[in-house]
């Protein structure tokens, strides 16, 4: 699902929501993980806060209490500087490039494509020509 709507009036979502084969996890509006064997049933809180302390993201170890302290939407306005600020210093890719911009903006024209065939689907263009298979994966460097 691809939703972004700072126009309409609603309560505030950011939708934060994973569902795969092995389990669910959600951050708002209530957080809860279930895994597989037991994924009808919420972690505890002392096993979620286990799994997200073993998982917490380098960045998140190294500048996440002073995000909070500083930066808006929980501390995720100052990470994204952040991250972007240490990979020119540092010359390093950027986690999105130009041709994560064009796909992004490509899906209002898409959507209402799909919409007036009436909801067929519409493929997003390659806007890479194939050289998005040549990518190496992403790796997060913090010092």
């Amino acid at each position: 699902m691809i939703q972004h709507d700072v126009t309409n009036p609603r309560p505030y979502s950011r939708i934060h929501l994973l569902s795969g084969t092995k389990g669910f996890a959600r951050k708002w509006p209530q957080r809860g993980i279930a895994l597989e064997p037991n994924a009808h049933t919420f972690l505890s809180d002392e096993e979620m806060e286990d799994l997200l302390k073993e998982y917490e993201h380098p960045i998140t170890k190294e500048v996440g209490e002073k995000a909070k302290e500083v930066g808006g939407h929980g501390g995720m306005d100052f990470i994204m500087d952040y991250r972007l600020i240490y990979c020119l210093r540092n010359g390093l890719p950027l986690d999105q490039d130009v041709y994560d911009a064009a796909e992004w903006s490509s899906i209002i024209q898409l959507s209402q494509e799909s919409v007036k065939n009436q909801s067929m689907s519409v493929k997003i263009p390659d806007f890479t020509r194939g050289a998005w298979k040549k990518l190496k994966t992403v790796t997060y460097y913090t010092k």
